[in-house]
């Protein structure tokens, strides 16, 4: 039986940071894979933040995000248009059940997601929501839960640390998630910033460095059942 994947992420392009080497991997040995975005990834920035006058600049992120996720194969990518960097001010319900709606429709074997202790309060509220409607009851399909760094935000949370404990070769794929990144022309930066082409390069050559590899994307995991 085909493995199904639901990528669960706050913001478009954390996708990109946090799994697509490791997703554009299982894709290519079988697996569907599906994103769901929360946040419309915005309004945070600038002076404004109504979504309405801001729609030129998030349209143009949408395209961005949509032409990402095809270039690996994702089948099909959701949104939820939560307020950008103020998920805190929503109803943790209301995340919960737009992550269940989506998951109830895929019915995913495996979840990638944020890391529980990210600076940026949409990673930490996103992951709280994963893990309520993941919740290991009878007939519940996910199996797998895995954390994942997204850069700019995971290292940045001192003194806390991210320690992950399984890593995925991806060697040949690492090109695809620095493609996919720089379709994201309106989030990606120059370097020395993290979230830079070379940043993803570096991070990824780290951790294979690390495990004898020549690149690696690493995650913590939550939650195998077996």
């Amino acid at each position: 039986m085909t493995k199904k994947i639901l990528i669960v992420a706050a913001h478009p392009d954390d996708e990109v940071l946090g799994c697509f080497g490791t997703v554009a991997r299982m894709i290519e040995e079988g697996c569907e894979a599906y994103t769901l975005i929360l946040g419309e990834g915005k309004t945070s920035r600038g002076d404004s933040r109504d979504v309405s006058a801001r729609g030129d600049e998030i349209a143009a992120l949408n395209n961005e995000m949509k032409l990402a996720n095809n270039l690996i194969g994702i089948n099909k990518v959701f949104t939820a248009g939560l307020p950008d960097n103020r998920f805190d001010s929503v109803d943790l319900l209301d995340v919960v059940k737009a992550v269940l709606t989506v998951k109830e429709e895929i019915k995913p074997d495996i979840v990638f997601t944020h890391y529980a202790n990210d600076l940026n309060i949409d990673h930490r509220v996103t992951y709280n929501a994963v893990l309520t409607a993941c919740r290991p009851m009878e007939n519940e399909t996910v199996k797998e839960i895995y954390s994942f760094e997204v850069l700019s935000s995971t290292e940045w949370n001192y003194p806390l640390t991210f320690s992950p404990d399984i890593y995925f070769d991806i060697s040949g794929s690492i090109s695809k998630k620095k493609e996919a990144m720089a379709l994201y022309g309106s989030e990606i930066r120059d370097f020395p910033h993290p979230r830079s082409v070379e940043g993803i390069e570096l991070n990824a050559r780290w951790h294979g460095m690390r495990t004898g590899l020549a690149y690696a994307e690493v995650f913590k995991t939550v939650r195998v059942i077996k």
